[in-house]
């Protein structure tokens, strides 16, 4: 007898209407730093897309005297794919307390999904958490790869010196021939910076003890996780070009609802069968590319020590 049989979304598609997926893809917008962080490209229309990204600068030169020759120049690019990989979850609730529930279940879903697809985009594209193998090297493990990363409270500085002085992460980025756009941070770095004084004993980033701290280092703004996607054993902060890290939607957040059909584990073996135990799943699906070009740069020309990204590490 079959068992996978399932209600299609074209079938019940009109349970849920447009107004809430285009609500639920912003809210994972709003609940991913990456996302909110780096630059969207236009949507694709095909699973990949390939961007053209400089890797050799050209060169110019004086000519000598007036008949001088004049000499050539070599400019080169290289291609980088976008791969639009998915992002997906399943939410099973029996029939009897769907219909027994006092509010709207879905509603009252809709900000762990959030959420949860927020956490899944950035622990992969900043630690390689469950990365697809198409989306490029976790920004975390390359920045380190090129040199690009720091450790706290070194002998003879301070939190000030790791992150504004010489050598210090946004200095890095700097060095490589980047400007530092913004900084993601783990949430016990808020403390750290509310903590920082001046000479006088003034705090920095307190105007009171009443009045909200604007967390910025050198212009740019912080990014605090609290969606538990920053590993502080890792990487306490990360500052970089985030202009750099680009990404594009090839399929919004959509949903489908089934009140039939079977949901299976790796092994194959049944979970939960939705019609023979009055069950009711909601599906939600979206697929994202994401892509961090290196390009050259006139300060860098060497790809394996150039990064547009810097990391602040904990203490040794």
């Amino acid at each position: 007898m079959p068992y996978n049989n399932l209600i299609a979304r074209g079938e019940l598609g009109g349970l849920i209407p447009v107004e809430r997926s285009r609500e639920i893809i912003q809210g994972a917008i709003g609940k991913s730093m990456v996302l909110r962080l780096g630059r969207r490209l236009r949507n694709m229309p095909t699973q990949t897309r390939t961007l053209p990204v400089m890797s050799v600068l050209p060169v110019a030169y004086f000519v000598s005297g007036d008949t001088g020759l004049k000499q050539t120049t070599e400019v080169n690019w290289e291609g980088v794919t976008l791969t639009a990989e998915e992002v997906a979850v399943i939410v099973p609730i029996p029939q009897a307390a769907l219909d027994d529930a006092a509010f709207p279940i879905w509603d009252e879903i809709q900000p762990s999904l959030e959420a949860a697809a927020g956490k899944a985009i950035d622990a992969a594209v900043l630690f390689g958490t469950n990365k697809p193998a198409s989306w490029p090297t976790a920004l975390v493990t390359a920045a380190v790869a090129a040199g690009n990363n720091r450790a706290m409270g070194g002998v003879g500085t301070d939190l000030y010196d790791d992150v504004m002085g010489p050598g210090g992460v946004i200095g890095l980025v700097e060095a490589d021939g980047f400007m530092a756009t913004g900084h993601v941070a783990h949430v016990s770095m808020r403390a750290q910076l509310r903590g920082l004084r001046d000479t006088a004993g003034q705090p920095v980033f307190l105007r009171s003890m009443q009045a909200d701290a604007r967390y910025e280092l050198d212009g740019e703004p912080v990014e605090f996780a609290i969606n538990g996607a920053m590993d502080a054993a890792t990487a306490l902060m990360i500052s970089g070009d985030w202009d750099k890290l680009v990404y594009a939607w090839r399929q919004d957040i959509s949903y489908m609802v089934a009140d039939q059909g079977v949901i299976q584990d790796a092994a194959g073996s049944i979970v939960y069968n939705l019609f023979q135990q009055d069950m009711v799943a909601l599906r939600m699906v979206l697929r994202l590319a994401v892509q961090l070009p290196n390009p050259a740069t006139a300060l860098n020309t060497n790809a394996a020590s150039r990064y547009p990204f810097a990391v602040l590490q904990p203490a040794p």
